[in-house]
């Protein structure tokens, strides 16, 4: 039985798609999924952990987005994908930004940047531990780009 991962690889595949992703919060966790596939260097072009602001800059991201927005905010998540995408050439972007961990504080800010279209994600974490709250984030945004796909 295929898993989420396997289901997006080969769609991409099927549908000639690339995707690209810069992630803060979910720790390269995302990418690392994707890899785990056969094939998956076929349709991953570029995966990114910025997990500090001063890095997600140097990929693109203004600070006045940052300072008026905050850097866990839709338009932070919005900037990452499209500026991933366009660093990488890639059909799709994907950012993701947040705060997982603290037992207040598990939202997270996740956008799919594909054919110059957001489609934005809150995302409240689910889980006893931060791993399972970060697989818990990355399932979800795989199971929305398949329904986008």
């Amino acid at each position: 039985m295929e898993n989420l991962y396997e289901k997006l690889v080969k769609i991409l595949k099927e549908k000639n798609q690339t995707i690209s992703c810069m992630e803060s919060c979910t720790g390269g966790l995302l990418n690392s999924e994707i890899t785990n596939i056969d094939g998956s260097s076929e349709v991953l072009k570029v995966g990114l952990v910025t997990y500090s602001n001063e890095y997600k800059m140097k990929f693109g991201i203004k600070s006045e987005t940052i300072e008026n927005f905050t850097v866990y905010s839709t338009e932070v998540a919005r900037e990452m994908a499209k500026n991933i995408s366009i660093f990488a050439a890639s059909t799709i972007g994907i950012g993701i930004t947040g705060q997982i961990g603290n037992e207040n504080i598990n939202k997270v800010y996740a956008s799919v940047f594909i054919k110059n279209n957001f489609h934005d994600y809150v995302i409240e974490t689910k889980g006893k531990n931060k791993f399972q709250k970060k697989k818990y984030v990355t399932d979800f945004i795989v199971n929305e780009l398949l329904k986008i796909l």
